[in-house]
């Protein structure tokens, strides 16, 4: 799900440039006493402010008159985080990127409430229902917020009537779990899905599906070593539910226990499976020697589709028992992936359940792993759920799709971008300094005539800005350039531009300034200096 070339080749994420990162608050955080707390830490301030802010004085006013006030006791509630400006321009970059390779793939956008009618997301996800927000009742709706961003697309083709849409979402969900945040688990999160609804050719929109996902870890590991080094390892573990259930009725698993049996073998990633075993048998009420029948397979180790779809065929029970149509398709789908270039890092792995209950055929995970090979976690997944949309509506509609847990990627390319540089939290391309005092409304007109051109400016607040000092604070944000004009120059119609990565001025005409600027920026795009917000790994700006 990340943006890739016209050439198929995923695309780089552009590397943010270096800024103090803030720490997050998380749910553990103790409470900040607001009339004591000293400031927050100031972001790496844009240049021209921070000149302007040279001598004024005064600390943080304290609440209340006189001090007299009670101190007001502030969090960030459990399972969620604010988030500052440095991790904002990562999400900036990774944001693009999952949304070009949607876009590239033929992906239309859509948006959905966070909240539905209760009745909606109700009997879609397993045990995991009791993990839904449900809201107050108002004006006689009961609501709850959405769970994820599948079940809302849904009802958004039910609602609609539709047939066929390939469509992307990034949106946030809300889960009302036990956050763990230093394994990016919150209650409130983005996720980026992309899916494709209509009838179609078996295991055609399913190859593509997880082609986008290959496209997306590969996009993410473009940028750097340091960024390849946590997202160039990965596996996408495929199954398929018709051949977990042909495995779980050949080994004699009761219909009614099909799910809950099925829903403990989906922790076989977590849990060794002695502990699955003991929850199909101990919680499930599973005959013990029917579990053991089931762990011959679930715990065969994970393999290529060609390899072990083969393993299987010859397994005659198995096929008898409603496999045989499973394995065509997963025969199918890898002669399809072979095709797209996507088929090096899938495996099919018979522990893969995916507790859900909506999927009906095909289901994946996206998996980090080592350099050893050991799993790191899950940051993607996703299958076909072809009953869903009729659960909502007499027509139904096939679908399939995948989503991207964000979260804890976009932590893990945080890690991976400090250690290039860093991250540059404005796309100022631009500081207008002036030489001399009284000049705050011509700074101001120069930074008019640069936003009208289309070039993000900054001029300083302050009646009189040191243009030394501008220029140094530039330099260490990363901005570029610096126009500076004095009497002088206003008198004879011309700016100065400095040119700082090449320490070099001109002096350009007023009324071509706007046209030099941008033939500067286009130099330094192409000589590979950061020139909208972001650097090239490896070469961050210092801020």
């Amino acid at each position: 799900m990340a943006s890739g070339g016209p050439d198929g080749g995923a695309a780089a994420v552009p590397a943010p440039v270096v800024a103090a990162a803030v720490p997050d608050a998380s749910a553990g955080a103790a409470p900040v006493v607001v009339a004591a707390a000293a400031a927050p830490p100031a972001p790496p301030a844009e240049a021209a402010q921070a000149a302007a802010k040279e001598g004024n004085g005064g600390g943080a006013s304290g609440g209340g008159g006189g001090g007299s006030a009670k101190a007001t006791m502030v969090k960030v509630v459990k399972g969620a985080r604010d988030v500052h400006p440095a991790s904002m321009a990562i999400r900036r970059d990774v944001f693009a990127a999952v949304e070009g390779v949607f876009r590239r793939h033929g992906a239309v956008a859509i948006d959905t409430p966070v909240f539905e009618l209760r009745e909606t997301l109700l009997n879609k996800y397993g045990e995991d229902s009791k993990l839904i927000y449900d809201l107050a009742d108002q004006g006689g709706e009961v609501l709850s917020l959405r769970y994820d961003l599948t079940v809302p697309f849904a009802r958004y083709m039910a609602t609609y009537k539709l047939t066929n849409l390939k469509r992307y979402h990034i949106g946030k969900v809300y889960r009302r779990d036990q956050p763990a945040m230093a394994r990016g688990r919150y209650r409130e999160f983005h996720q980026c899905d992309f899916d494709i609804a209509g009838a179609y050719a078996p295991m055609v929109a399913d190859a593509e599906v997880v082609t986008v996902l290959v496209e997306l870890l590969a996009a993410l590991a473009a940028p750097s070593a340091a960024h390849a080094a946590v997202f160039g390892r990965f596996t996408i573990k495929l199954n398929h539910r018709g051949l977990l259930d042909a495995i779980f009725t050949v080994c004699g698993v009761p219909a009614d226990l099909l799910r809950p049996v099925c829903s403990a073998v989906d922790k076989l990633d977590k849990l060794p499976w002695a502990k699955v075993r003991a929850e199909m048998v101990d919680v499930k009420g599973l005959d013990a020697a029917v579990a053991d029948r089931v762990g011959t397979y679930v715990t065969r180790p994970a393999a290529t589709l060609p390899a072990l779809v083969a393993t299987l065929r010859a397994d005659d029970a198995l096929c008898a028992a409603g496999a045989a149509a499973a394995l065509d398709d997963l025969d199918t789908l890898a002669g399809y992936l072979s095709a797209m270039g996507a088929a090096g890092p899938v495996r099919l792995d018979l522990s893969l359940a995916r507790g859900l209950d909506y999927y009906t055929g095909l289901i994946y995970e996206a998996v980090l792993t080592s350099p050893k090979g050991s799993s790191l976690g899950s940051v993607a997944a996703g299958g076909r759920y072809d009953t869903l949309v009729g659960s909502f509506s007499s027509t139904p509609v096939p679908c399939v799709g995948c989503s991207l847990g964000i979260e804890r990627a976009l932590a893990l390319f945080e890690k991976a971008s400090l250690g290039v540089g860093g991250v540059r939290e404005n796309a100022t391309q631009v500081v207008v300094a002036t030489v001399g005092k009284g000049l705050l409304t011509e700074r101001m007109k120069v930074a008019a005539e640069l936003w009208a051109g289309g070039i993000a400016a900054e001029f300083g607040y302050a009646e009189t800005v040191k243009v030394n000092k501008a220029v140094a604070g530039a330099d260490r944000a990363g901005v570029p350039l610096v126009v500076i004009v004095g009497e002088e120059e206003v008198g004879r119609g011309v700016v100065q531009m400095k040119v700082l990565k090449e320490r070099r001025q001109e002096e350009v005409p007023r009324g071509g300034m706007v046209a030099a600027v941008r033939e500067a920026l286009a130099g330094l795009r192409v000589n590979g200096a950061a020139t909208e917000g972001g650097s090239p790994a490896g070469g961050a700006a210092k801020a």
